[in-house]
């Protein structure tokens, strides 16, 4: 791990924290070596901008991203990142209310640069906290997002793991099981 300072968030649907205490990781990494506050970078910000347990399937080309799965998941639109989300999840999504928080960067170290994770092993004070009443508008304002809302997410999470895309897939347990759809685009 490295310690390098950009604007670093954390989403939530509570308003209200004032401190940031460290927990145990939710997931497994060899780098963790104690109780952690987790941060989004900024430029990832958006994968986050959704209900804490809303599965989605995101991606995004990097520099070994090959012509062809540039084409099949990013060619749609002149998007640079794509989130997708299931159906189900629709309503969900347009009635929460999300809230932003900056935290300093001081204290955090890289965890994970493809998905943008950075931890801090200390207490954490927000900067700033900011509402967000229509998560639609919110990511739909950012113009390098391309949003797609399917039947399910599993058989796309499937390709996009075998793609030469960086990506994360979040919070993939809440999916729905893969049925059988038909053959033809990822999306």
């Amino acid at each position: 791990m490295i310690s390098i300072h950009p604007r670093l968030f954390h989403i939530s649907e509570a308003g209200d924290i004032e401190r940031f205490d460290p927990r145990p990781s939710p997931s497994h990494f060899d780098a963790i070596t104690g109780d952690v506050v987790f941060a989004i970078a900024g430029h990832l910000l958006h994968n986050y901008l959704l209900p804490r347990d809303c599965p989605r399937v995101t991606c995004y080309a990097n520099a070994g991203t090959t012509p062809q799965d540039r084409d099949r998941f990013l060619g749609m639109s002149g998007a640079s990142h794509v989130i997708a989300i299931e159906s189900d999840w629709f309503h969900r999504v347009n009635t929460t209310v999300l809230y932003r928080y900056e935290f300093p960067a001081s204290t955090f170290l890289l965890l994970d640069e493809t998905a943008g994770y950075y931890i801090s092993y200390e207490p954490v004070i927000p900067l700033a906290v900011r509402r967000i009443d229509n998560i639609f508008e919110e990511l739909l304002n950012l113009e390098y997002i391309e949003l797609h809302i399917l039947p399910e997410l599993r058989k796309l999470g499937e390709a996009v793991v075998a793609s030469t895309l960086s990506y994360s897939l979040i919070r993939m347990r809440n999916a729905k099981p893969q049925s059988h759809p038909p053959a033809g685009s990822p999306f």
